[in-house]
């Protein structure tokens, strides 16, 4: 394995303080754990510390769940241990409010060493954490991520329109806002089965606007001047139906360097690995199986 240049960033920890003042620790996420079944007597393949090729820990989209990664997840079940993580503002952590920084503290406490896949928002939780903690983080695949927005004025125009959207919810609730979300032109490629609209709407409108808030893309500070700290395997996934991410893509990849691979998905917009499952798993298996 490679070993990182730089340790991990300390998470915090209690102080047992007697006064009585805040546990600093980030709130827990929560996370669905499967344990993938042991090798058979006289099975042939790499072995990790955690399962047959090691634990992968996902980290889903906005207004998704843990639950919003089938096909993959069972694709990837019979080899790997997998952390399902609900990230704050979703799911059964919809009231854990973090920004990025903080929540890819508590992204690491709930997965583990492993490798760390993230799709959109999970995609800049896991760029954090990858920065953070190079020793957890043993290999990442970001799936129409970014390093963020440049400029401050773009930065801030976009916390603005993100706090537009979080009142939006908030005055409409979460049916209405997540079949909004569906109809938009960037998930167009999102098959009903695909949307998981169902597992969608166990988000609730604070814990969305939460998000939106603290963990939405002009919060981010530009982290492209940093990409060159990621020792780690690296791949970068975009769909070909997404330009402006297959663009972000080559420039994420190109920022990393050599320890990057890049991977445009054919027939495939913003959701990848949902829309073209198929051809999403065809990349993503091979790189998993080459020794890290």
């Amino acid at each position: 394995m490679t070993t990182p240049s730089r340790p991990d960033r300390p998470l915090p920890t209690d102080p047992a303080d007697p006064a009585g003042r805040p546990d600093p620790r980030p709130p827990a996420l929560a996370a669905q754990r499967f344990a993938a079944p042991a090798p058979s007597v006289g099975a042939v393949g790499a072995v990790g510390a955690s399962g047959p090729t090691g634990r992968m820990v996902l980290v889903h989209g906005f207004t998704q769940t843990s639950a919003c990664w089938s096909p993959i997840d069972a694709a990837l079940a019979p080899d790997h241990d997998l952390v399902l993580v609900d990230a704050p503002g979703h799911g059964a952590s919809a009231r854990v409010e973090l920004d990025l920084g903080d929540g890819a503290d508590a992204l690491v406490a709930a997965g583990g060493p492993g490798t760390y896949v993230g799709y959109s928002m999970g995609a800049r939780f896991c760029l954090h954490a990858a920065l953070a903690h190079p020793r957890t983080v043993q290999r990442l695949v970001l799936i129409s991520g970014t390093a963020g927005i440049d400029e401050v004025t773009g930065r801030a125009e976009r916390r603005a329109a993100d706090e537009g959207l979080a009142r939006h919810v908030e005055a409409v609730r979460v049916e209405v806002f997540i079949d909004e979300w569906l109809a938009q032109p960037l998930l167009a490629g999102l098959s009903p089965e695909a949307g998981h609209r169902r597992a969608r709407l166990a988000n609730t409108a604070d814990g969305l606007a939460s998000s939106l808030r603290l963990a939405g893309t002009g919060t981010q500070e530009p982290l492209w001047d940093r990409l060159g700290e990621l020792v780690m395997p690296v791949l970068v996934v975009a769909g070909q139906r997404d330009p402006k991410f297959v663009a972000l893509a080559e420039r994420l990849a190109v920022g990393i360097g050599a320890n990057a691979e890049l991977a445009v998905i054919g027939g495939a917009g913003h959701t990848a690995h949902l829309e073209q499952p198929a051809a999403f798993l065809a990349v993503l298996l091979p790189w998993l199986a080459r020794p890290v």
